[in-house]
């Protein structure tokens, strides 16, 4: 796990400059960690077994049973040091209980192993840690000093000589320990935060380029797929009729429509392509109501346009009501080709515009859900407002759009379903 990590992070480093850690000798041994706690563990053990026994000639010998186990314990305490970065809590254990056989001795010192385990506690746990264990290590030495003394067996002199001896080494330790500890944590902590913000930049830019692609396609199939079914409508017209000039009309008004769409279609290229990142991503102006309705009827559906009221609605609340005519008035031309009436109806109220488009004679489809419905649900989301399409119960299709008064352009995450799904 530890390499999947570190090979995780491995970008996200690169992109942090990170300076190089000063000094050739500490970068020697953060590159070789078990070399280096081989080494930790040699000197522990050099101490140890120069520690591990009588300091002095003067008292009574306690025998050579307390030899063997304080050789035994002081081994074990070094040799716990490999193990100090995964479980710190062990050498400082182990050298507590050398410290507490040491007792015995008549001119016991602090044993130096308390400082390096002390070290490693506070470097490898926490400050917090680092005193809890201080104090319980000595309290235990003086608890176990002081039955001692009550007993008999330790003298009261040598017992506060090896209390504060170890109170003194341990303290050492601990306050150097916190010190580099402190540092070294906080380090870790700022580079992972750094890690973390690179992760949420790069995520924050993939977010805003599906946006931006889901944009793109809105605009795109706005104008391709209207301009494209008007087109084909004129085309069959012109070339199911036998009057000429009828049919010359109608391709009059293919052309013209063909030219408006690159005419839209330059215009949003021109915005794409352009370098101010803050240039929209929309046409100049909104989608008139009355052109889609004209081109409709140009091509020969019976289409109505009838509007109610009046309302000052913002640019982008004018735009997405020009763009859900234009989706409903082409999924009626498409889905009911010989739809009697394609009545479009815009009603201003005082607070909501609603928007409702419906024809008869819908033909039933079996494609796939298209990008239509769903563009204007976003557009219509955004806004603030509500959409729902589907058959009308009378053979019908009916879509309908309600956008709020104070409608503006808000960036809404969530963007609600449509009320009835259909497959237009």
């Amino acid at each position: 796990m530890a390499r999947r990590r570190s090979s995780a992070s491995a970008p996200a480093d690169a992109e942090l400059l990170l300076p190089r850690p000063p000094g050739v000798i500490r970068q020697f041994w953060a590159r070789h960690p078990l070399f280096t706690d081989i080494v930790v563990a040699l000197i522990g053990l050099a101490v140890a077994l120069t520690t591990a026994g009588p300091i002095g000639t003067d008292g009574a010998d306690p025998g050579a049973a307390f030899h063997i186990v304080s050789m035994v314990i002081a081994l074990a305490a070094a040799a716990s040091l490999m193990l100090r970065r995964r479980w710190p809590l062990l050498p400082y254990a182990l050298a507590v209980l050398l410290q507490l056989v040491m007792l015995a001795y008549p001119s016991a010192a602090g044993s130096p192993l308390l400082i390096l385990s002390m070290y490693a506690v506070a470097v490898y746990g926490s400050s917090r840690l680092c005193w809890i264990a201080y104090g319980i290590g000595m309290g235990a030495i003086a608890a176990v000093g002081g039955l001692g003394v009550l007993v008999g067996a330790v003298d009261l002199q040598a017992a506060l000589n090896a209390l504060l001896a170890a109170a003194v080494v341990a303290l050492v330790g601990a306050l150097v320990g916190i010190n580099i500890g402190n540092r070294k944590r906080y380090l870790e902590a700022v580079i992972d935060r750094s890690r973390q913000l690179v992760v949420e930049r790069d995520q924050q830019a993939q977010l805003a380029a599906a946006d931006e692609r889901a944009r793109i396609a809105r605009e795109m199939h706005d104008v391709v797929s209207h301009s494209l079914t008007v087109i084909v409508a004129l085309a069959e017209g012109a070339a199911a009729t036998p009057d000429v000039d009828r049919a010359r009309g109608a391709m009059e008004a293919a052309a013209g429509t063909a030219r408006e769409a690159l005419t839209e279609m330059r215009t949003m290229l021109g915005v794409l392509r352009d370098g101010d990142v803050d240039a929209p991503l929309a046409p100049l102006a909104p989608v008139s109501p009355y052109d889609v309705v004209a081109a409709a009827q140009r091509a020969g559906y019976p289409a109505l346009l009838v509007v109610t009221g009046a309302a000052d609605l913002s640019e982008p609340a004018q735009y997405a009501i020009g763009r859900i005519v234009q989706e409903g008035v082409t999924n009626a031309m498409r889905h009911a080709p010989s739809a009697s009436a394609i009545r479009v109806s815009i009603d201003h109220g005082t607070e909501a515009t609603t928007v409702t488009v419906r024809n008869d004679r819908a033909e039933p489809s079996s494609a796939a859900g298209g990008f239509g419905l769903r563009g204007i649900a976003e557009r219509t989301a955004h806004i603030g407002g509500t959409l729902s399409a589907g058959p009308d119960g009378a053979g019908g299709w009916e879509l309908v759009a309600t956008i709020p008064a104070t409608a503006s352009d808000a960036d809404d995450d969530a963007v609600p379903p449509l009320a009835r799904e259909d497959d237009r």
